[in-house]
């Protein structure tokens, strides 16, 4: 607990969903909050709760991180402020369902833009001053499809996977100067993210599904373990080390299945 008390931990996406989680049981160990979403009313809401429940810290910022640049115009408030930021939890992101050529390309792009590219901008952002300090937890939020191909979700699936393996490595490039970097891997949970990707609750989704306390908990917990990597539930863990032995296209038409079933 002690290890959090009174270092700031900025969460992006934090308006709903995993965030509201992350940054609640964050506060739970004193651990100053920046709030970063889109939409500031919910998160104005949830600082003035935190404050009060856990007498910390909290500073909100209003930023769409699906705009190129925004990480670091959000990095340059912070820095006005003089807040250094000991805990990243890049959070913000969301997905698309259906058949890859019928969805808009912008709305692909955008989702790209935040799901990738803006949380390699401000990770790389943080981690240099985490690195200069030789102190520092990342928490990258990736997701169960991001371990193999999932037709549906083929470019949303395919930005996980990239947040994957980017913080898989990270974790060994920056260990040795003393910054964690840790990625979760959620499956289906019980937030607005199914709505936003117009996607059915299928059979098998509700089967998997998790609410979002837990999850966030689980990734929280790892990070602070300094584990590498981290899959939330039992159940997307079993399903996940079977796919080890199952052939590539075996795994896709299950996915397909699954998503339609």
């Amino acid at each position: 607990m002690s290890e959090m008390n009174g270092k700031w931990a900025l969460v992006t996406g934090a308006s709903s969903g995993f965030g509201i989680e992350f940054a609640s049981l964050l506060a739970e160990r004193k651990a100053n909050l920046i709030l970063a979403a889109r939409h500031t009313e919910p998160m104005e809401k949830l600082a003035e709760q935190l404050r009060q429940r856990h007498g910390v810290s909290v500073v909100v910022e209003g930023v769409d991180l699906s705009v190129p640049g925004a990480g670091a115009e959000l990095k340059a408030r912070l820095d006005k402020q003089r807040i250094v930021v000991d805990v990243l939890v890049n959070n913000a992101g969301f997905g698309l369902f259906g058949d890859f050529v019928s969805q808009p390309i912008e709305q692909i792009l955008s989702m790209l833009q935040l799901n990738m590219l803006a949380l390699t901008e401000l990770t790389h952002l943080f981690a240099g001053e985490m690195v200069k300090r030789r102190t520092g937890h990342i928490l990258l939020v990736a997701s169960s499809l991001g371990y193999e191909a999932t037709p549906g979700y083929a470019a949303y699936g395919a930005s996980k996977g990239y947040v994957l393996l980017l913080g898989e490595s990270l974790h060994a490039e920056l260990k040795p100067y003393g910054v964690n970097v840790t990625v979760l891997s959620p499956g289906p949970a019980s937030t607005a993210f199914d709505q936003v990707a117009n996607q059915k609750n299928t059979a098998v989704i509700r089967m998997l599904m998790m609410e979002p306390k837990p999850v966030a908990r689980t990734g929280i917990e790892a990070m602070l373990r300094h584990r590498s990597s981290v899959i939330a539930g039992i159940l997307n863990k079993l399903i996940i080390f079977s796919f080890r032995f199952t052939p590539r296209p075996m795994q896709r038409r299950i996915m397909q299945w699954a998503l339609s079933a």
